[in-house]
């Protein structure tokens, strides 16, 4: 057999004889309410309305502002440390013409990216081999979990060492700390695709290379896209470490500058900023797996 073509899981699967159980669920998705009842809000891993889902999401925020708002006019919190939103979005109003905060937007994006494209890079195809074979796995794995627990601030030492103090420390900071999660993350998810596509794909005919860039990789592919996904935003959360390295500018330096003199409001626009760069980048992680891969999500229902 000349070898097989890039197929997704169910592809393989609908080769397989299926149990008596799976048959009799097929005619209706599993997130679907029972006919004839009202949504059920509170049912374990259903649906709820996409309105209500978005409605949701909105007062959370709007009862998360509510809430600092009430605190920070109490009067046993210390306006120096709480500010007011009013105090936040005068210095926010201060930051619109100011050139600085976009260049320390540009700057940690750059860095962040640097050393998340990094790290994907390397982690990816190696995550594949560990996951695929045991031998991969019983030499990587247990030196990466090891290594994964090592404070990534216990590294600024040793990559200034190494690196010196320009931008590669910086990068390879927020490599460090994403590296080793993602690289066990992406073999989690090639041990999770099914023992029983390989055997059918060896009826088939296929090679061991066959299986793993035809079967194992597409049939891992969406749960490796989150991956990415999770591990992006602990690139973001390494950011003000790596920016403890002789930096000059960048959010995460600017938030330490700020704090040196107590600049409270300052910090809070800075943070409020990273929070909506990291959920417009989740956000934009997710529309793209529901658009690659559909049929992940239809399995998740």
């Amino acid at each position: 057999m000349a070898g097989l073509p890039n197929v997704r899981p169910e592809d393989l699967s609908a080769v397989l004889p299926a149990s008596p159980a799976a048959s009799s669920t097929e005619a209706r998705p599993a997130s679907a309410p029972p006919r004839g009842s009202r949504v059920r809000w509170f049912a374990l891993r259903r649906d709820i309305p996409q309105a209500a889902y978005s409605t949701l999401a909105v007062a959370s925020f709007v009862l998360a502002f509510l809430f600092w708002e009430w605190v920070s006019h109490q009067g046993f919190v210390n306006p120096v440390f709480v500010p007011s939103p009013e105090k936040v979005w005068a210095a926010a109003r201060d930051f619109v013409a100011d050139e600085g905060i976009r260049k320390d937007i540009q700057v940690s994006f750059l860095r962040v990216s640097a050393g998340f494209l990094l790290s994907a890079v390397i982690a990816i195809p190696l995550g594949v081999l560990i996951g695929a074979f045991k031998v991969g796995e019983g030499l990587v794995q247990p030196l990466a979990e090891f290594v994964r627990y090592i404070p990534v601030p216990a590294l600024i030492p040793l990559m200034m060492v190494l690196f010196g103090i320009g931008e590669m420390p910086k990068v390879m900071l927020i490599f460090a700390g994403t590296f080793f999660q993602m690289l066990l993350m992406v073999a989690d998810e090639v041990r999770r695709v099914p023992y029983d596509l390989v055997q059918v794909s060896y009826t088939m005919g296929a090679k061991r290379r066959e299986i793993i860039g035809k079967v194992l990789w597409p049939a891992s592919l969406p749960g490796v896209f989150d991956a990415l996904r999770l591990c992006n935003g602990w690139a973001w959360t390494y950011l003000v470490v790596a920016e403890l390295v002789a930096a000059n500018e960048g959010l995460g330096y600017r938030i330490l500058k700020f704090s040196r003199f107590l600049q409270t409001p300052k910090i809070f626009v800075y943070l409020i900023l990273l929070g909506v760069i990291g959920l417009s980048l989740d956000m934009l992680f997710r529309w793209a797996h529901r658009r690659f891969f559909p049929w992940a999500a239809a399995e998740r229902a």
